[in-house]
């Protein structure tokens, strides 16, 4: 079962999966070979429906796990079969008759326009001030993705076009436009760079090494801290702000889609959740009745 694991992995690496999506699979999976070997079941046997009925009745009885969290491990099991399966390694999927749970709707958190000004002012206050000012204007100007903003070289910024080259899941290419605020602030930081070559690393750390994903969420839970918000800031949540205030503001959702680099429109109808202040002044504006009143 390692060997299989191990491979499978090898797998998603060369067909260049995000590390985070790397991460989450190699723990539920571990936790699955785990969970075969004190049971003393080998080879395909491991993935009869009663052992991955047994499993997730362990997981679940174990750990409680939220809903989502529970079916993404039960989607790292299916692709590992959908692989072996290809491989010839087992013979029949598993999850064929197993139906899995429906995923729980949750509406992404995001920063009030307010909140994101104070997080980007505190950035700009920071003993690395001008790379976090920089870090935190991009992010929220053009909608990145954690792994996204850390695998950025400089040349990959167009500072002539307000255009920056992003590479996102599955190394997909897409071109994002950035803010002029944004721009300004990564001259800033560039500028303060010992001669900074194009294929280096947009960010670097304290230590002059490329800025990694675990870097990041530290720079932002000190910076959220700083800011005194209440609610948990994380590396997504300027991507949630990035998407929710644009829609707010008018941007239609396919546009939206193509900026955040979503495969399919569904994934992007999530942040369609505007407030009841938007939707009442839409409304106001547009029902016939409602104008007389205006």
């Amino acid at each position: 079962m390692e060997e299989w694991v191990t491979a499978f992995l090898l797998h998603l690496q060369n067909k260049n999966f995000s590390p985070h999506t790397l991460k989450s699979y190699r723990a539920d999976l571990r936790e699955f070979t785990e969970f075969v070997k004190a049971r003393k079941v080998e080879g395909e046997a491991c993935f009869s429906p009663a052992v991955i009925r047994s499993f997730i009745g362990m997981i679940q009885t174990k750990n409680n796990p939220a809903r989502n969290t529970l079916l993404r491990k039960i989607a790292s099991l299916r692709s590992l079969a959908g692989y072996l399966l290809l491989q010839g390694k087992i013979t029949q999927n598993p999850f064929k008759l197993l139906p899995a749970p429906k995923r729980q709707k949750l509406l992404p958190k995001f920063l009030t326009v307010s909140e994101t000004s104070r997080l980007l002012e505190t950035a700009a206050q920071d003993t690395q001030a001008p790379r976090d000012r920089a870090l935190f204007e991009l992010m929220y100007s053009s909608g990145l993705r954690r792994s996204e903003v850390t695998g950025l070289k400089i040349k990959d910024v167009d500072f002539f076009n307000g255009i920056v080259r992003v590479f996102g899941k599955g190394a997909k290419e897409r071109l994002v436009p950035m803010t002029d605020t944004a721009s300004k602030a990564l001259r800033d930081y560039l500028a303060t760079r010992k001669n900074p070559q194009p294929q280096e690393a947009l960010f670097l750390n304290a230590h002059g090494k490329p800025l990694t994903g675990d870097g990041l969420a530290y720079i932002f839970k000190n910076t959220a801290i700083a800011s005194h918000l209440v609610r948990r800031v994380t590396p997504h949540s300027l991507r949630h702000s990035f998407a929710t205030h644009l829609l707010n503001n008018g941007c239609d959702l396919r546009s939206l889609q193509e900026m955040l680099g979503h495969k399919s429109l569904a994934a992007t109808q999530v942040y369609t959740h505007v407030s009841v202040e938007k939707l009442k002044s839409v409304y106001a504006h547009a029902h016939p009745k409602a104008k007389e009143n205006l």
